[in-house]
């Protein structure tokens, strides 16, 4: 099932096993179970320390297999296959459970050894969601550290009527002891966060007694990331405060704008991110929210846990987010059926009917990739026509199971308490509203500043939300920059926030060195 050069990566990888791992697989006779032998096959063959039992209907949830140590005190289980996206969810599984330290701080180690009680996560992920590793990698490495901890990845498509019972419409979702804890992207500080219910008042204390920075940079996308390593590069006492690494590339599958790269995932990108800025000198406070800004000799940043930070220079780097339609009922029933991320969440609408809310690219590329897996995909647009590229428009009009709505606006999402069931739009040519049945809709209409938080402050907004800067990143607050998607600068892409990244840390440099 792996192809040699796979085989070979995973035999050098093993030689790091230093405890036994035990794989025990619970099987059925279907194509699934035995693709699954197969691959298990395939990884204790490739080393003596691995070792894989099979025993038919060994688990409720058929094909599945768990990943252990001799002594019994590793609780983690894969129910599905792990290919795609959560391929290394399995390796890193295996290498943690023989015995390989995990890239995770000392602290957070002890944090997670010393959590009291009885915690059983179970995981619904999407092999196509680039998101959901994060998660089953994060809970898997609380399985192997605390023997309290029990962790199940679910693949949602495989086991659909679970994903039914349970009413869910978006990956991850995370279960613990049997109650829904969270959904979407979560670090393993953010879980913690979460279960350790101490954590947070000992980490905003840690944070407030920081002394303060020459250059803070609040962000982790791609222009926070390049403005802290350019700033720590000037061997000046460098801060970065983030909710994670990546910002809205953590949405996007294959990149390929970024000229000295031929082609890289986006969560590939925002692990060499936050891999370059811990490289520094760079003091990473992660995850933190920014709720205030307030200028002064020494600007201050306020924080959601109630902590303070404070620095001779900012550098705003928050980026952007999806927009929403803000109509009624769709704060209701986002992740039950309102989705922003057709790549995560789409193998969960298998065979049902759904609609793409916009015309342009990103709307008209979702819908090619949701016709593959729907009965039907149904487009709404305000204009005439679609604006998207037209090579996306030939591709989606040879599709068979789609239909394009023009000039309807749509003014409600409705439900039956627990998910979708339909959305109601305005035909705009006749005035009168239409109902449409569907199951989800995934919201494709560009994305808003992340500024909300600034909106009490002097820093200076346009009339699209969005950050006034000048050609040297300077914002109207003195002292103050800001970088990126977040800002006024034209033309949002990757290499664009790069370069407002690194011209933001020099402009602050020079700032500090004049005063």
């Amino acid at each position: 099932m792996l192809d040699n050069q796979v085989k070979e990566q995973l035999r050098n990888y093993f030689t790091k096993l230093v405890n036994p791992v035990e794989i025990v697989a619970a099987t059925d006779d279907t194509a699934k179970s035995r693709e699954m032998t197969d691959l298990l096959n395939d990884i204790a063959g490739l080393s003596s320390m691995i070792t894989v039992t099979d025993k038919p209907g060994g688990d409720k949830r058929t094909p599945s297999f768990s990943v252990n140590r001799p002594d019994g005190n590793v609780h983690i289980r894969f129910a599905g296959l792990p290919m795609g996206h959560e391929f290394t969810s399995l390796i890193l599984a295996l290498l943690q459970t023989g015995g390989y330290p995990p890239k995770v701080e000392p602290d957070v180690i002890e944090q997670i050894r010393n959590l009291e009680g009885t915690f059983r996560f179970e995981t619904y992920i999407s092999l196509s969601c680039q998101n959901c590793p994060e998660v089953v990698q994060a809970l898997n490495l609380m399985a192997v550290v605390n023997p309290n901890i029990s962790h199940v990845m679910i693949d949602g498509a495989l086991f659909q009527d679970e994903v039914n019972e349970r009413h869910i419409m978006a990956v991850p979702t995370i279960f613990l002891n049997g109650k829904e804890f969270g959904q979407g992207r979560m670090n393993i500080k953010e879980i913690l966060a979460k279960v350790d219910t101490g954590s947070a008042k000992r980490e905003a204390e840690k944070i407030a007694a920081k002394a303060p920075f020459d250059v803070l940079v609040v962000g982790g996308g791609s222009a926070a990331a390049t403005s802290a390593i350019y700033a720590a590069r000037k061997g000046i006492r460098t801060g970065l405060i983030t909710e994670n690494f990546g910002g809205q590339i953590l949405n996007t599958t294959d990149i390929e704008n970024i000229i000295a790269i031929k082609k890289i995932e986006g969560t590939h990108l925002a692990a060499v991110y936050e891999d370059n800025v811990r490289n520094h000198d760079i003091d990473v406070m992660m995850p933190q929210r920014a709720i205030g800004l307030v200028p002064g000799d020494l600007i201050e940043v306020k924080l959601e846990n109630g902590a303070s930070v404070k620095s001779k220079t900012v550098i705003l780097a928050t980026g952007a987010s999806w927009r929403k339609m803000e109509i009624p009922g769709e704060e209701t029933y986002i992740g039950r059926g309102v989705a922003f991320c057709p790549h995560c969440d789409g193998p969960l609408y298998k065979n049902r009917k759904i609609a793409v809310i916009g015309g342009g690219n990103s709307a008209v590329e979702a819908a090619i990739d949701l016709a593959g897996i729907a009965e039907h995909v149904t487009v709404l647009v305000r204009g005439t026509r679609l604006t998207a590229d037209t090579v996306l428009q030939n591709k989606f009009f040879s599709l068979k199971n789609v239909t394009l709505v023009t000039q309807a606006q749509t003014v409600e999402v409705t439900g039956d308490g627990q998910k979708v069931d339909g959305l109601v739009y305005k035909d705009l040519a006749t005035g009168t509203n239409r109902t449409l049945s569907v199951a989800g809709i995934f919201v494709q209409i560009g994305q808003v500043p992340a500024t909300g938080w600034l909106k009490d402050t002097p820093v200076r907004l346009n009339e699209k939300n969005e950050i006034e800067v000048d050609v040297y990143n300077k914002t109207s607050v003195a002292g103050v920059f800001a970088a990126g998607d977040v800002t006024s600068s034209p033309y949002k892409q990757i290499v664009i926030a790069m370069g407002d990244g690194a011209k933001a840390a020099l402009s602050a440099f020079d700032y500090l060195i004049r005063r």
